[in-house]
């Protein structure tokens, strides 16, 4: 079956005062219908660029993108109007009309489609509904937390049924609790109706959250794409490994000649390793920090150790580590 996305060695270029920045460089992925598809990276690193070429708000100098089955590049822009129908973006400052409610926000794309009054406020009623907002629909966003008007903004993109939802930093103005709740919204709408999302982020918890697949950008190159459980038991790149490591910087004044991240999931996860390996070597082990998460509904575990001063002892204990099919790297040099 055709992807519902398909990007081929795309390219963008935009000219600066000291020459030619390359914002994109030669990025291909396809992305199945129905899925929940990452893009992570640093600040600077091309994601926001990548995805509004997308719906083609940035046109690659090179490359193709085919949506559908259908080639973004060749449209005319009446064609290229009705595709983007299909294709709604949240972003970070949800862009509310603030001179108008919330059920006036949501009829907006439906009155510029041609809907009548009356269809149109029907069905933004159903969208309230959807999103858990019905009993402020009279309300004017200044009247609304940060969340309520994610919910809104989500509810007026849904308002055209399109069949992609890109999410460009849509949590990254949020607390962390209102985050879940708005990731739980966004992964009950892709079950309910089939919604393809692309979640653009800096923040590898919203990755695990609720993405299957990732793709890792730096500097406006694709450096690593896979599942969220390979990205997270073992990331292969240096920038993979900063973006997973990130939320050990809390640890570094328990710096040590060596440590090590440990991350298991599965039966692995009810095994006493620490304590067979403590047994086993007769040695003790400084656990600096320990974690799971679920990731696509499957518990997967993490912890950072400090390794004896031995380093006989050290280099036994990650052998044996190993030996159980734990995922074993040394992370002195990304932690702090």
């Amino acid at each position: 079956m055709e992807p519902i996305i398909r990007v081929e060695n795309i390219s963008r270029t935009f000219q600066a005062g000291n020459g030619q920045v390359e914002a994109v460089k030669n990025i291909s992925f396809s992305i199945e219908k129905g899925e929940i598809f990452g893009i992570i990276g640093l600040s600077g690193a091309g994601k926001s660029t990548l995805v509004r070429c997308l719906n083609l708000l940035e046109r690659p100098n090179e490359g193709s993108i085919f949506i559908d089955g259908k080639d973004m590049m060749n449209l005319s822009q009446a064609e290229l109007r009705r595709e983007r129908q299909d294709i709604g973006m949240i972003f970070q400052h949800f862009n509310l009309l603030m001179q108008r409610n919330v059920i006036d926000n949501i009829c907006f794309p439906l009155e510029i489609a041609g809907v009548s009054r009356n269809d149109a406020k029907k069905r933004a009623e159903e969208l309230l509904e959807i999103v858990g907002l019905s009993e402020k629909a009279k309300a004017y966003p200044a009247q609304l937390s940060g969340g309520q008007k994610q919910r809104v903004a989500i509810a007026r993109v849904l308002a055209n049924n399109p069949k992609i939802l890109l999410c460009d930093e849509a949590t990254s103005a949020l607390d962390p609790q209102t985050t879940k709740s708005i990731l739980k919204l966004v992964k009950e709408i892709n079950r309910d109706y089939g919604i393809t999302v692309i979640v653009i982020t800096h923040e590898m918890a919203v990755i695990q959250e609720i993405c299957s697949r990732v793709a890792v950008l730096d500097h406006g190159s694709m450096v690593e794409e896979g599942t969220v459980e390979e990205l997270f038991r073992a990331p292969k790149t240096e920038e993979a490994k900063k973006l997973i490591l990130n939320e050990f910087r809390h640890i570094k004044e328990m710096r040590s000649e060596r440590m090590i991240r440990v991350t298991f999931g599965g039966s692995s996860a009810f095994e006493p390793f620490i304590g067979n390996a403590v047994l086993e070597y007769k040695t003790p082990l400084n656990i600096l920090y320990a974690n799971t998460k679920t990731i696509n509904g499957n518990a997967e575990g993490e912890m950072i150790l400090q390794l004896p001063e031995s380093q006989e002892i050290a280099d036994r204990m990650i052998e044996y580590f190993k030996e159980n099919n734990l995922g074993v790297e040394e992370v002195d040099h990304y932690v702090g």
